[in-house]
């Protein structure tokens, strides 16, 4: 497997186990690896661990950030809770053109950030094979919680699905198999024929409220609030609602509390049910899109 990215310095900031399978794929594929935010671990044996983000960066060809992604301060999830990694405006400041930089997703913040200093600013959970991928671990993680919470079982429970993209269509289908009354709520109507054919009752999200006001769990996949204090008061008190969608998440939180509905905020749902396949995801996908942007950029 050597060469493919052989004379590479690629640099690791902050992440868990993910970016460790990550960083063991980049070493055996010819690159050199500088990370910070990391103990010293047996796994990350050819590993230049630093002692600050510059250090790491100096020299870097790439750099990737852990993709449990960032606090609203800008600080990134470390295995080392004695090392802080934040990305910050003067850490984008330093990093040159055409050098790569690879996130989970970005905050609006940061995303001006790297316009700012036209820094190439990759999200890497918008690229379709990981994205699909990861909507496995996803969806398993989003049922286990569903799991853990309801009174009753996911055979013959009440669902919705909020949403039927990557992550809906798959949780969709797990619903299904394992006996799930399940709708789905969306506006395409190609996507809610989809939906049908595979089985699941539907309706157009413009009428969410019919569905949801009998549903036992609500999982919401939508990056908008479309989980309105006008919906949720019409469900059920002790119903749950869990929400796959990235920050802010597509619920009034504040409501669901007052009108007794649980809502879970269930992010980063593949690194803490399954860091290994999700790692093992990120290993195959990232050094073929460092490939792409290198070769684009220069």
């Amino acid at each position: 497997m050597k060469g493919g990215l052989g004379g590479l310095v690629i640099a690791v900031l902050g992440g868990d186990w993910r970016e460790i399978e990550v960083m063991k794929r980049f070493l055996a594929e010819g690159a050199r690896v500088k990370a910070v935010g990391y103990p010293d671990l047996p796994e990350l044996a050819g590993v230049d661990r630093e002692t600050s983000v510059f250090e790491a960066l100096r020299g870097a060809d790439a750099v990737v950030v852990g993709m449990g992604g960032l606090d609203v301060g800008g600080k990134v999830r470390t295995l080392d809770p004695e090392v802080t990694v934040a990305l910050s405006e003067e850490v984008l400041e330093v990093i040159p053109p055409g050098v790569p930089l690879f996130v989970g997703a970005a905050r609006p913040r940061l995303k001006e950030f790297a316009a700012k200093h036209g820094v190439t600013l990759v999200e890497v959970t918008e690229d379709d094979e990981v994205a699909i991928r990861n909507s496995i671990p996803t969806a398993e993680g989003a049922i286990q919680i569903a799991m853990e919470e309801l009174p009753v079982t996911i055979h013959s429970c009440r669902a919705v699905v909020v949403g039927f993209g990557r992550v809906g269509i798959t949780l969709t289908r797990v619903l299904l198999a394992l006996g799930a009354r399940t709708t789905v709520a969306a506006r395409n109507l190609a996507q809610l024929a989809r939906a049908e054919e595979m089985g699941g009752s539907t309706i157009h999200l413009s009428s969410l409220s019919q569905a949801t006001s009998s549903a036992d769990v609500v999982f919401n996949t939508v990056p908008a609030v479309v989980l309105t204090e006008e919906v949720i008061k019409g469900m059920r008190p002790g119903s749950l609602i869990i929400d796959l969608a990235s920050q802010p998440g597509g619920t009034d939180f504040q409501a669901a509390a007052r009108y007794g509905v649980k809502a879970i905020h269930a992010l980063g749902l593949p690194g803490k049910v399954a860091p290994r396949t999700a790692g093992a995801i990120l290993a195959e996908a990232l050094p073929q899109m460092i490939r792409r942007q290198l070769t684009r950029l220069r």
